[in-house]
């Protein structure tokens, strides 16, 4: 039977690897390994941030379904998960890092300590190793290892005999062996010994979920990364020369640039974003490639770690993200709204056993949602016929299905629960705020359910400068895209039992469980 090996990298953009033809950021490991794999190009995600993100990953379903809707929402109990599914068929899904799905306070007591925090663990999951937001375990494990830490153990972000802001780039005081991600590698390759030791090793196959937190902020990285990339190096940011003029283009871009704080991204640093110049914005992508970099290498030491274990050959490896990152392009960072730098994000998959697909790159659109039916059809579980995503199973194979899909959706709400900050800047209520979008190679419509939509002529305007929503010349194909996007969300209504049709012979299900 087949290993499974599940990797996500937060916040990892899909444009920054060498694979991508990205002409500076360097990935040799991933790169490798998508020459021996199949590299999907134009994936992405269905939601931001993480949570969402992650639930459409998990279920397989988008966030009109699933309605994980932000970091905190529950995880309804009634869907099926990635990792259920694969228990089910006889494996033990094991975590190395975190998953962020927030438990159905249904499901459990109401002094319950899971309903305190928005990182619970998935459905399915078995825990080996957590590491939350405070990442007390990575800390520990440093202050083990001999390094002293800071009497504020989150000062372990600061740049080492440097300011905090504005950002200088330097490294913090902790070695590239010592980072968050060389330590979850480190837990991993432990565990696996441990497991290909046993006397079950050959009879029982083993899932594993490793979930880095890199190369998401804080902007920081240890030397040789932190020099590995001149600030001047690169290309122009994407957009709006100025915040103002980003701001100009919707209402919620306004209140994004507005909210944005410097300590969201850089350790210790006050004030918000907006005031950030251009040099500094290139220094902080300079170190985010560098996270990038450092992220690869330790990819590339858990490939080494399973050849020296003797299961490369029967291990499936899915390397993918959560989300992108703006970093900088269109006066942003982080994960949020409607441009392609928060949703377009890396899939490469090694099926061992598919040798036809191996060193293949994918120009189709793929997404998110998809992930879960690949990895169950893959290892013979079966998968809910309701679920939104389609196994990637032909493209391994070498082929491409005649009715693939001719665009990507994805979805982002930025309610404020707790807070109502959103709602009141915007004069929302509470679901009227969020988005959905329809993108394909030509043509992307932003559809906001209580604001004004967008419209941009890709081919014409690739790096979305132009809002031409209102603009006569554009009426039919703002009207097209439109009722496309009613279409896909008319397909994809919550399908769960609309399959089935009680008769005189019993329950007929048109969406029986696939194999």
């Amino acid at each position: 039977m087949l290993n499974v090996l599940l990797i996500t990298a937060d916040q990892w953009r899909g444009d920054c690897l060498g694979a991508a033809g990205h002409p500076h950021v360097k990935t040799p490991n991933i790169d490798a390994l998508a020459r021996q794999a199949v590299y999907f190009k134009n994936h992405f995600c269905q939601a931001a941030p993480c949570s969402p993100a992650r639930a459409c990953l998990y279920t397989g379903l988008y966030q009109m379904t699933n309605r994980v809707v932000r970091n905190g929402t529950p995880l309804d109990a009634r869907h099926d998960t990635i990792a259920l599914a694969a228990r089910r068929a006889g494996y033990d899904p094991t975590l190395f890092g975190y998953t962020d799905q927030s438990v159905d306070p249904r499901t459990v007591s109401g002094d319950d300590p899971w309903l305190r925090t928005y990182e619970g663990i998935l459905p399915g999951m078995s825990v080996r190793v957590r590491v939350p937001e405070d990442h007390g375990p990575w800390l520990s494990w440093l202050e083990k290892g001999g390094r002293k830490l800071p009497e504020r153990r989150q000062d372990v972000w600061l740049p080492d005999g440097a300011p905090a802001d504005p950002p200088s780039g330097k490294p913090p005081h902790y070695g590239a062996e010592e980072t968050e991600t060389a330590f979850l590698v480190g837990e991993f390759l432990r565990w696996l010994g441990e497991v290909e030791a046993s006397p079950a090793a050959t009879a029982r196959p083993w899932f594993a979920h490793v979930s880095f937190i890199r190369p998401h902020p804080p902007f920081i990285v240890p030397e040789p990364y932190a020099s590995m990339y001149d600030p001047a190096e690169g290309p122009a940011f994407r957009g709006a020369a100025s915040p103002d003029e980003a701001a100009a283009v919707h209402p919620f871009l306004a209140y994004s640039i507005d909210k944005q704080d410097k300590a969201d991204f850089i350790w210790g640093a006050e004030g918000k974003t907006r005031d950030w110049d251009e040099a500094t914005r290139r220094r902080i992508r300079a170190t985010y490639w560098g996270m990038v970099s450092e992220v690869d290498a330790q990819i590339g030491r858990m490939i080494e770690g399973l050849k020296a274990q003797g299961v490369w050959d029967n291990t499936l490896v899915v390397l993918t993200s959560d989300h992108g990152e703006m970093m900088g392009d269109h006066q942003l960072f982080s994960k949020l709204g409607f441009y392609d730098q928060s949703f377009h994000i890396p899939l490469v998959v090694r099926d061992p056993r598919k040798e036809a697909g191996h060193g293949r790159v994918v120009e189709a659109f793929t997404e998110s949602v998809d992930v879960m039916p690949t990895v169950l059809e893959a290892i013979g579980a079966g998968y809910p016929g309701w679920i939104d995503g389609r196994p990637l199973t032909a493209f391994l194979d070498g082929e491409t299905p005649a009715d693939w899909r001719d665009a990507v959706h994805w979805e982002y709400d930025f309610r404020e629960v707790a807070s109502g900050a959103a709602e009141a800047a915007l004069g929302l209520p509470i679901d009227a705020s969020g988005m959905a979008v329809i993108r394909d190679a030509d043509v992307k419509y932003v559809h906001f359910s209580g604001l004004p939509p967008l419209l941009f002529d890709l081919a014409d305007d690739p790096n979305e400068t132009r809002n031409v929503a209102d603009d006569p010349a554009y009426a039919s194909v703002r009207l097209h895209y439109a009722e496309k996007m009613l279409a896909w969300r008319a397909r994809h209504l919550d399908k769960r039992l609309t399959g089935i049709e009680l008769t005189e012979e019993g329950p007929v299900d048109a969406r029986a469980d696939q194999s």
